[in-house]
């Protein structure tokens, strides 16, 4: 492994610790749903008030579900036998893992977790202590738990249990790889009834894959499973009952001999067990799951090489589709949960395959094609499994999951309208919440040096550490060499990215060039040699001049110094836009359900109605390239009534956007809370807003703007992205002074995205 590799992975380990041990320890926390401030708020939430729901629980259990957060609880459970790549490492050191799956369940179907460590390996005892925990919960995912145990716990638990429970070690790879072979299949040109399949794994995964392609059409003749030991036949002795299922009565020994003439090749087994060799031998259009972490059965590059012809999928989010448990889990668990199903049966999960099977035939929306930095994305051999990114997936596969459980019977709160239900689903997750993944996944499609200003300083190069092995941008560091080495090794910081020292020996080449160009630039403005000389031996100064000569393809600033400081010297070199007069700034504020946008924050401190209009206008293009729909406010502190100056400028802008740029989404003027709220909105029936809340505000001065984000920041009760410069040409933001680690890594990665359109142009 080479040096660099190695400090690689030591960073890494770091920031795995660091991230988990950081303050609030762990990954979850529970946090109260309810008012609690008043003495009549807690008489409620416990004695005396907490008697009455649990009266009612006694006379009929399913009030459980009303009166509780029952049925929106999942537990995830293990005993730490079967962890990731890390094996049998017992119940306590699962608990980092479980506590991610908890994560995952909030953030892509806001389902709350409780995760559940049992320190106890006995398959008999352990089902007991599960069943006696069990009326906790709305439903349980079983974890990390070895086979054949696993099946036993599983079946016992789910013949004994009433409510949904899945181990998604078997069946969310079952069903999310079941769905890209039935697309795989149909890109092949093949019948499923028809196709030969070599399973190369015989474990809980792989038992679970099988038999759910059974339910999809597979013919059991025409399946032959391999385990360490080669092909599972009827030579085999002292099989498991699962093996038993799958013994073929055939004289081939070897994977090698398995996969002559195969149309399809399931890998859930271990790296590198596939030669290109085997890959040849197979038939016209070979299917290939190489879905072994982190190294698949054969590499992703190696196959392509060696056969044109093959479709192929991986576990790896870095190749062309990904078999991802997260395609599948928290939605299937959504879908129960919402119709209290009291299980997950065969028709779900196949409900669950065709719906993530189907969506992946849709024209996918710009968003997700963004995500990606695509130009497009279309049904084909590079795409036949949605996108993590894919935010129709909790609609699709929830209605799919809960629609199944109806007609099969086992749904005790059946869904009565499924269009309010699908507004409901897009409600709870808010229809952007991952937009900050979404923008770092595109900007790593195609990193840009981004210079780093202030490079001496904590943040900043903890920043530049997380941008470079993440491989978000190529960050640059702008400062003294030899106090940004000396920060780095007293913070610890092993980081291989070129230091720019405006003072440096061996920067006189581009002090000589960038001299010239600021002395030309500013000569009629009162700019002489001399000052030339001296400035460009400044970062201020040197930064964007740098960005100026495409020494660097974008530019971070301020930190340590007050916005306007930072940006006059920003203003005497890079030049606006076409068509800008004014530039402005904008924050994003990235709240639990979506983003909303701020302008302008930091920069215009009275604009005109004109000044609005513009405003308003970078803002709207500036959105979009987010794949967001600009919905925009134009603020006051009156609604519709233009009483005061204030609202009479904002009026007067409003009519010139309604009147030169109809298209666009504006109203005002109007108050913030009018137009978050629908019921609000809907008293004014003439917006162009509708009833559908704003995302995008304009506020009417400086002062109002600034104020607004900063209440925000200083609460911590979203995170604050920006600000966003808008109207230069080239692109360059800065920083509010003392950004935090992750506000300057969103910062640049937005600059990133930035510097990518202007390619595009």
């Amino acid at each position: 492994m080479s040096k660099k590799n190695n400090r690689d992975e030591k960073n890494f380990n770091q920031a795995a610790l660091d991230y988990h041990s950081v303050e609030p320890k762990g990954k979850i926390e529970v946090i109260p749903s309810k008012p609690h401030s008043s003495q009549r708020d807690l008489s409620l939430a416990y004695s005396p008030g907490v008697a009455i729901p649990c009266l009612e629980i006694e006379r009929d259990p399913k009030l459980a579900y009303e009166y509780t957060g029952k049925g929106n609880l999942v537990a995830v459970i293990s005993n730490g036998t079967a962890v990731l790549g890390l094996g049998n490492i017992g119940a306590e050191a699962s608990k980092p893992v479980m506590e991610g799956k908890g994560l995952l369940f909030k953030i892509f179907a806001d389902i709350n977790v409780f995760d559940i460590e049992i320190d106890e390996t006995d398959p008999d005892k352990f089902i007991e202590i599960v069943k006696g925990i069990a009326p906790t919960f709305g439903g349980i995912n079983l974890e990390d738990i070895k086979a054949p145990e696993a099946f036993y716990i599983e079946q016992r638990l789910k013949d004994e249990l009433n409510i949904p429970l899945m181990h998604d070690d078997q069946h969310g790879t079952a069903i999310i790889s079941g769905a890209a072979l039935l697309n795989a299949l149909e890109i092949a040109g093949k019948n499923i009834g028809e196709v030969k399949v070599v399973v190369n794994g015989a474990g809980a995964a792989a038992i679970a894959c099988t038999k759910l392609y059974l339910e999809l059409g597979l013919k059991k003749e025409n399946v032959l499973m391999c385990d360490s030991k080669g092909v599972i036949n009827h030579h085999r002795e002292n099989l498991t009952p699962e093996k038993l299922d799958f013994v073929a009565k055939t004289e081939l020994q070897t994977l090698e001999d398995a996969l002559k003439d195969a149309d399809v090749f399931i890998g859930l087994s271990k790296g590198n067990v596939m030669t290109s060799e085997m890959l040849l031998s197979m038939a016209a259009n070979p299917i290939v799951f190489g879905l072994a972490n982190p190294d698949p059965e054969i590499e992703y590059e190696l196959a392509m090489e060696t056969r044109k012809d093959t479709i192929m999928a991986t576990g790896r989010s870095d190749y062309p589709n990904q078999v991802n448990n997260v395609l599948g889990f928290p939605y299937i668990f959504r879908g129960a949960l919402d119709v209290q199903a009291t299980g997950i049966n065969e028709a779900m999960k196949l409900a669950a395959v065709y719906a993530i099977a189907n969506l992946a035939k849709e024209p996918v929306p710009e968003a997700v094609v963004l995500a990606y930095n695509l130009k497009s994305l279309n049904f084909s051999r590079e795409y036949f499994i949605p996108k993590p990114f894919d935010n129709r997936l909790i609609t699709r596969v929830s209605v799919a999951v809960a629609k199944a459980a109806m007609e099969s019977g086992i749904a005790g709160k059946p869904i009565e309208n499924f269009e309010d239900y699908e507004n409901a689903l897009l409600d709870r997750m808010g229809r952007d919440e991952k937009l900050i993944r979404m923008m770092q996944n595109r900007a790593r499609s195609n990193p840009k040096r981004v210079t780093l200003g202030n490079a001496e300083e904590y943040n900043v190069l903890k920043a530049a550490q997380i941008l470079y092995e993440e491989g978000i941008a190529q960050p640059i560091l702008l400062g003294e060499k030899k106090y940004v080495q000396e920060q780095m090794k007293k913070y610890g910081i092993e980081l291989n990215v070129p230091i720019v020292d405006p003072m440096g020996d061996d920067q006189e080449e581009n002090r000589v060039k960038y001299r010239e160009t600021l002395w030309k630039l500013r000569e009629r403005k009162g700019m002489n040699e001399y000052k030339a000389k001296r400035y460009v031996r400044q970062r201020d100064y040197f930064g964007p001049l740098m960005l100026k000569h495409g020494d660097t393809d974008a530019l971070i600033v301020g930190f340590s110094k007050n916005y306007s400081s930072t940006l006059k010297p920003i203003l005497k070199i890079i030049e606006k836009e076409k068509g800008v007069d004014k530039i402005s700034s904008m924050m994003m504020i990235m709240t639990e359900k979506k983003p909303l946008f701020f302008t302008d924050t930091s920069i215009n401190q009275n604009p005109t109605s004109e000044d609005l209009v513009n405003i308003a206008r970078m803002a709207e293009m500036t959105v979009k390239t987010f794949a967001i729909e600009p919905r925009i406010a134009m603020l006051s502190f009156e609604n519709f009534s233009g009483i005061s100056e204030t609202s009479k400028k904002v009026a007067k802008a409003v009519s010139i956007l309604h009147e030169k740029f109809p298209k666009m989404i504006v109203d005002g003027e109007i108050q913030p809370d009018f137009a978050l709220n629908s019921d609000h909105l809907s008293d004014y029936p003439f917006s162009k807003l509708g009833t559908t809340p704003a995302n995008v505000f304009v506020f009417p001065n400086l002062e109002s703007a600034n104020i607004s984000y900063k209440i925000i920041r200083g609460l911590k009760v979203a995170q604050v992205v920006g600000p966003i410069l808008m109207g230069l040409k080239q692109p360059v933001h800065v920083l509010q002074m003392r950004a935090s680690v992750d506000e300057i890594v969103n910062l640049a990665t937005i600059a990133v995205l930035d510097a990518q359109r202007r390619d595009q142009d």
